[in-house]
């Protein structure tokens, strides 16, 4: 039986307490939400906090609403509760298509976007979508409120913007004209981690892509968004043309590598078809007629 190292465990019971505790606690001491990431982990002993701090109480940290041009999610919104909006379905499908292959029931029943974004795993699917989307996330600590974009947000595998006594509170999504979005995932089976995947979000006028977004996990990507495919897209006519240029790009800048999951070279091809896939549905709920 795997057992975590031994550790303190505290409570918060408002943001400001959960700030106060890190910055006491030091750098020896993580947050917990829903636990889906970091228990295992412990588990295995491949983390070892010394103290966690959990933050489940935080209940006006779990919303999803409107303020003017922006949907707003706190970081403790559950999964399901992000599936079952109708104001993500009806801004942000894409969302949604994630949210239906994201695990189990029983992980979107614990598991937040903040704690799924805060892993910063390579294989999550919530950062794809929100680097599609070009969110921003909003950060609080002890020095104050700092509002991110989601490339300054990931530095890399495991590793974000937020530092050790600070917390991520709210994702952000701007409301736009034209919008259309849509996720494509492969996975061996349901429930699993992707094999590749690939989020869109385009922005039309009339016909022709005022702004695209493509992001891509599970395929090493530098970055998550592939800012030289959504590159391409702009000014373009919504067409196979584009499409398949853009997708010919995010598969070029992607680096995939041989594992358990399949080979590099069948990752390059998926994120292209998968790229291409979800941009041919984001264009139509878009309203695009080409």
């Amino acid at each position: 039986m795997q057992v975590p190292a031994p550790f303190d465990y505290r409570r918060a019971t408002s943001v400001d307490d959960a700030i106060a505790l890190l910055k006491e606690l030091g750098p020896e001491s993580r947050v917990i939400a829903g636990g889906h990431s970091l228990l295992p982990m412990m588990k295995l002993r491949l983390a070892a906090p010394e103290h966690l701090v959990d933050i489940n109480d935080l209940s006006d940290l779990a919303y999803v609403r409107r303020e003017g041009d922006e949907i707003r999610v706190g970081a403790m919104t559950r999964h399901r509760d992000l599936l079952s909006s109708t104001l993500i379905a009806e801004h942000f499908p894409i969302v949604v298509d994630a949210e239906h292959v994201i695990a189990d029931p029983l992980v979107r029943n614990r598991g937040t976007i903040g704690g799924a974004l805060c892993q910063a795993d390579p294989s999550e699917d919530i950062s794809a979508v929100c680097a599609a989307l070009g969110a921003t996330c909003v950060i609080q600590g002890p020095r104050g409120e700092r509002v991110v974009t989601m490339s300054e947000f990931h530095r890399g595998p495991y590793e974000t913007a937020v530092e050790q006594d600070e917390l991520l509170v709210e994702v952000r999504l701007a409301i736009r004209p034209g919008a259309g979005s849509a996720y494509e995932k492969l996975e061996r089976r349901a429930g699993d981690w992707a094999v590749a995947a690939a989020g869109a979000a385009l922005w039309l006028e009339g016909d022709t892509i005022s702004d695209g977004g493509i992001a891509l996990t599970a395929v090493g990507a530098t970055e998550v968004p592939s800012k030289r495919a959504a590159a391409a897209l702009s000014g373009k006519p919504a067409g196979a043309a584009a499409f398949a240029e853009a997708a010919r790009i995010a598969a070029e800048d992607c680096e995939p590598r041989d594992d358990q999951r399949g080979p590099a070279d069948y990752k390059r091809n998926l994120a292209e078809e998968l790229t291409n896939r979800a941009l041919r549905r984001a264009a139509q709920r878009a309203g695009a007629t080409t």
